[in-house]
């Protein structure tokens, strides 16, 4: 089964958010994304909202319930209380905890579980309790594995940025292909499934699809959001299933 795709639409809020205008439209062009195929949608409100804003969340949770009953819901964010609130809010099927500092510019490493996992457990507890599946954003480092099974978790979600700022380097690209592998292998041998995410393309899609082939989803905001704006919504989204192997 290829992996599903989730549309992030933090790149889309952040454009919006440049006027006081309500375009362009995030549910808008969410809705697009979800005809087209897309499996889900991904946001990552921060607290400083500087793009997908609290009162956004709402209205895509009812384009998902009203129209896209198949798809699901991934908020992302760091589980501070007043974020596991928000997410018991809205009810997302996926919630993937990152260790982000709130000034960070996006999501650039994974959990340290080993240090972290007695932190996590109650959280993730939490949110499993509320029926919520819940996913851990991880580094490429199958050291860390079994720490990351220990909190509970469902899945981990592959940083997978070294692997796309490598896109000019493919000696590099293949050893951080290689490690994201390794590190799958063991987190899918422990009984976590395995999503991705950052910085994918239609271009580093397939090989990691190959590597990784249990691969569940892939959430993916910038570099689809850019080809958007080349191609437009419906087909890039098009583009990108087709690069998971739909």
């Amino acid at each position: 089964m290829p992996s599903k795709l989730s549309v992030n639409l933090n790149a889309i809020a952040m454009l919006r958010n440049r006027r006081d205008l309500p375009w362009p439209s995030v549910t808008g062009l969410g809705r697009i994304a979800l005809a087209a195929g897309a499996h889900g949608l991904t946001v990552h409100p921060r607290p400083d909202e500087r793009h997908i804003r609290f009162s956004d969340l709402a209205p895509i949770r009812a384009l998902i319930d009203d129209e896209f009953p198949q798809a699901e819901f991934n908020i992302e964010g760091y589980p501070s209380e007043d974020f596991l609130e928000l997410v018991e809010k809205h009810q997302p099927e996926q919630v993937t905890l990152v260790p982000d500092d709130p000034s960070q510019a996006t999501s650039d490493h994974g959990w340290d579980f080993v240090g972290k996992c007695e932190m996590l457990k109650p959280i993730v507890a939490r949110l499993k309790k509320g029926g919520m599946r819940v996913s851990l954003f991880a580094d490429a480092d199958p050291a860390q594995i079994a720490a990351a099974k220990a909190t509970g978790a469902d899945r981990i979600e592959l940083y997978t940025g070294p692997y796309g700022g490598s896109y000019d380097d493919p000696k590099k690209a293949g050893k951080c292909l290689e490690l994201l592998g390794k590190t799958a292998d063991a987190a899918l041998a422990a009984g976590l499934g395995v999503n991705g995410g950052h910085d994918l393309t239609v271009a580093n899609l397939p090989p990691l699809a190959k590597r990784i082939p249990k691969l569940a989803e892939v959430s993916i905001g910038h570099g689809l959001t850019a080809d958007a704006l080349e191609f437009g919504m419906e087909q890039t989204v098009k583009r990108f299933l087709a690069s998971c192997g739909w």
